[in-house]
């Protein structure tokens, strides 16, 4: 069974609060700047991204955004919801089954697979959608804090 969580009050869950099934979503638009800053920020330059003339003459019959932008989506929701803050990527697979094209509206749906409590990990299913369509899928593999840190109170 999946349940949707928010974002803990403390900003992320420690491992003991994690369960399989515990699963996170986050709405987040491929606009045009947003895939100008990527190409900027990665040194992914590629025309299939940024140049609507040369991307018609693609596969694709249009620009497409980058297929590790639309996953940085699932880093978002990672290291701000669940597992949250503290949590740190040690792996990402990953499969691209749909381009995301300028403008689309992707959510992203992490989910808990399994906890690890001896390597203080978690396994995530991780899946984009479009228009109820998977776009990409994998599985992430978290290292999760064991506690929160103390407030500096």
């Amino acid at each position: 069974m999946v349940e949707l969580v928010q974002q803990h009050p403390s900003g992320g869950y420690i491992l003991e609060e994690l369960r399989p099934g515990m699963a996170a979503e986050k709405i987040i638009q491929a606009t045009e700047e947003r895939i100008r800053r990527f190409a900027e920020a990665s040194d992914d330059f590629n025309p299939v991204h940024l140049d609507e003339a040369f991307a018609a003459k693609t596969a694709y019959r249009g620009r497409i955004a980058h297929g590790l932008l639309s996953a940085s989506f699932g880093s978002a929701v990672v290291g701000t919801i669940l597992p949250g803050a503290g949590s740190i990527y040690v792996s990402q697979t990953l499969k691209f089954h749909l381009p995301v094209r300028v403008d689309d509206t992707v959510v992203i749906r992490i989910t808990v697979v399994e906890v690890e409590q001896e390597q203080a990990r978690v396994r995530l299913n991780c899946e984009g959608f479009v228009d109820g369509k998977l776009i990409m899928d994998g599985i992430a593999v978290v290292r999760v804090p064991r506690r929160r840190k103390p407030s500096a109170r």
